[in-house]
């Protein structure tokens, strides 16, 4: 099949090429924009508690001002505030009301704190529905420049908080990190190509074919997301550039590496191109479609967030494999043997490299590497009981020095730290009956007594007096892990168990959503998990034609799954001072390292299985496998690992976190995972490795000891070309 796809590309390349362009220029024109999400509200079903309760406040409350962004305020010198500052404080306020600024409904001034250092304007805007409308960043980029002028002359500072405030933050913020994603991405692509193949060409090969197909993923995901109506998270777009080149470039370099095989080996460079599609495209593709399953096994998840990444995903990677299989090959055959120019050392294959001597030692001693290999990720993996999640994906990814995250630290020097996202209460009747004014009150008397509770609101009745509405403050920061177990340890069962007779209770608002996010998570965990595993062990088992293989293979990549998750809990939380690691981190960790790690795995024992059938035992196999493929592994895990090592040059602490785990994962994979242990392993298992299929069989016969090839000299175990 792939021999046959290789003849037809290397026969028409141009043709090739120009179906590319035009397809790509036609998904481009007419796909909508991606657009992203940051509410974590709107990626939970409808039937969680947190939903439910916005339901209620939708339908009871309709023209209930929504607290988007607090103007915090606070002496210059820091001391108490007097009755002008409070003075100005309204001025301020009325001047802003005043201005008419679109998408602000009011602008009112509140009390001063307790302890006199702070006093705060609260503005209500519009509630947003749509992704795509930006109104309230815009009204608060719009206060921000008219506050200033505002101050002058008084003795206070100000600064903005609140949702909209850290949505304009991280807008601002993910504009930047997209660029430096983008441009850190292209700039280690080509340097460490460079550095490989010595060759310019090769080095933009990669930039110039995936900035091809880069856009037009992005259309098809776009137009997907449309049709199905799907959210996207908002790191989405940064995930995908590291995807799109760092898988595109992991598939061409599979592709060269054995293209140079083969121009070694005496081909010319048509057929060539040939014998590499047809070795490489079915562990490519296989490799390709454990990523793809992998990745929609996410449409299981219970999440918007999750579900959505997950084809978003596997489109770009099975975009990127048609690529691999096509345009690249079409591309590199009419450039022939020039791809590698001006660098020679393509010509003959360099002896005693770092591979061919780790090839050597694995062959002679595969189960001391084997259980060195395990002891080393089994050791970080203990890391991973230390993990803790992180539900804030605004706050906590935002630099410490934006002026939301400024202002929110000011407004804690007063007020109780969940002044800026109150968590909202609903008591409504069951029975049609109103709720009376004293259920109302001796339910807030309830609420007000619960541990981690710092102030209850008096009710607010609906008009039909059918729903009580109370305003909760915590005590502890909204997403903070104090702020959860209060809601959902204390607040919430005492809300249900204290509702009257004849009502019922509701606990929303944005730690409430943190609480069903955690509940959803940790459902995901259990479904999600075990049907990508499952579904990469079906395919490796039919690549394979053995049922022995998958679950070693399948127990390495767990390997590498634990000791990335240990090594980035070690330096986030137990080092660093993260309060944990984001939330959904160990479902995106798992499924790249799992998926990824399968890609080298199955290039791996792809080779491995190739060397036995030419007879060489299953030690020689191992020796010659990683002799051969342990370059291409090393180079496409090192460029893969760079590529989302440029999500930690964004400034941002979510992101951060996963280009850091993620490029550390890809490193154990490439290096530790699948050429070391997986060689090693099957080295020991022998022959009994490809049961009941048998794939070591040489073609004319059984795997054992081959004729010995003239061309060929045997060096400590391991079969030497000369």
């Amino acid at each position: 099949m792939f021999s046959g796809l290789g003849r037809f590309v290397v026969r028409r390349p141009w043709w090739i090429i120009l179906a590319w362009v035009v397809v790509a220029g036609a998904v481009i024109s007419l796909a909508p924009k991606l657009t992203s999400s940051s509410d974590e509200a709107s990626f939970l079903p409808g039937h969680y508690e947190s939903i439910r309760a916005a339901d209620v406040q939708e339908k009871e409350f309709p023209k209930q001002r929504n607290v988007a962004a607090i103007i915090v305020f606070e002496r210059s010198d820091g001391e108490k505030l007097t009755a002008a500052d409070s003075a100005d404080v309204d001025r301020v306020s009325k001047d802003l009301q005043a201005k008419k600024i679109p998408g602000v409904q009011a602008v009112v001034p509140g009390e001063v704190s307790p302890n006199k250092l702070v006093r705060t304007s609260v503005i209500a805007m519009p509630r947003i529905t749509d992704p795509e409308d930006t109104s309230q960043q815009d009204a608060v980029e719009r206060l921000r420049s008219d506050l200033g002028p505002e101050l002058k002359g008084t003795d206070l500072s100000a600064g903005i908080t609140g949702t909209a405030a850290q949505a304009l933050d991280e807008r601002d913020a993910s504009e930047r990190a997209g660029m430096l994603v983008g441009v850190g991405t292209i700039v280690i692509i080509i340097a460490l190509l460079l550095v490989i193949f010595r060759s310019p060409i090769i080095a933009l090969l990669p930039v110039v074919l995936i900035g091809l197909v880069s856009p037009m993923a992005t259309g098809l995901i776009a137009s997907a997301n449309k049709a199905f109506d799907m959210k996207a998270d908002s790191s989405i777009q940064e995930l995908l550039t590291v995807v799109l080149f760092g898988v595109g470039t992991d598939y061409i370099l599979f592709l060269l590496f054995r293209y140079r095989e083969a121009l070694r080996a005496g081909e010319d460079p048509k057929s060539g191109m040939v014998h590499a599609v047809e070795r490489v495209g079915e562990a490519i593709t296989s490799a390709a479609g454990a990523v793809i399953v992998a990745f929609a096994a996410l449409t299981l998840s219970s999440l918007g967030m999750l579900r959505s990444m997950g084809p978003a995903l596997a489109i770009a990677v099975f975009v990127t494999l048609l690529a691999g299989l096509t345009l690249v090959p079409a591309v590199v055959s009419l450039l022939g043997a020039k791809v590698f120019w001006p660098s020679k050392s393509w010509q003959r294959e360099p002896h005693g490299t770092g591979f061919a001597r780790l090839g050597t030692s694995i062959a002679r001693k595969p189960a001391v590497w084997a259980v060195v290999s395990a002891v080393f990720m089994g050791a970080l993996a203990l890391g991973a009981f230390g993990y803790k999640a992180n539900f804030d994906l605004a706050g906590s990814s935002l630099p410490k020095e934006k002026e939301s995250m400024v202002a929110m630290e000011d407004l804690q020097r007063g007020f109780p730290a969940g002044t800026t996202d109150p968590t909202s209460v609903y008591l409504s009747s069951t029975t049609d009956e109103p709720v009376t004014g004293r259920q109302a009150a001796a339910f807030r008397e309830r609420l007000a007594d619960v541990r981690g509770v710092g102030e209850v609101a008096a009710p607010r009745l609906s008009p039909d007096r059918t729903t009580a509405a109370y305003s909760v403050i915590l005590s502890d920061p909204p997403a903070s892990d104090k702020a959860l177990s209060t809601v959902k340890d204390r607040l919430r069962p005492a809300a249900h168990e204290e509702a009257p007779d004849g009502s019922r209770a509701l606990v929303g608002g944005t730690t409430a959503v943190y609480v069903d996010i955690n509940k959803a998570v940790d459902r995901d965990y259990s479904v999600v998990f075990p049907v990508a595993a499952l579904a990469i062990m079906v395919i490796l088992g039919l690549l394979l034609r053995s049922l022995v293989a998958p679950w070693y293979l399948m127990l390495s990549v767990a390997l590498g799954f634990g000791a990335t998750l240990g090594a980035t809990s070690l330096l986030f939380q137990q080092l660093g001072s993260q309060p944990g690691l984001m939330f959904m981190l160990p479902v995106i960790m798992y499924l790249f390292v799992v998926a990824l790690g399968t890609d080298y795995n199955i290039l791996m024992v792809s080779r491995l299985r190739e060397e036995a059938r030419e007879g060489r035992d299953p030690h020689d196999a191992a020796g010659t496998a990683v002799r051969h493929s342990g370059p291409t592994i090393g180079s496409a895990g090192v460029i893969l690992a760079g590529t989302f090592a440029t999500l930690m040059l964004a400034g941002n602490s979510t992101l951060s976190q996963m280009g850091f785990s993620l490029s550390f994962g890809i490193l154990i994979a490439a290096f530790i995972m699948a050429t070391v242990f997986t060689p090693a392993l099957t080295a020991l298992i022998g022959h009994a490795a490809w049961w009941p299929g048998h794939g070591d069989e040489r073609r004319n016969g059984r795997g054992g000891s081959a004729p010995p090839d003239p061309d060929e000299e045997r060096l400590g175990g391991v079969t030497r070309s000369r």
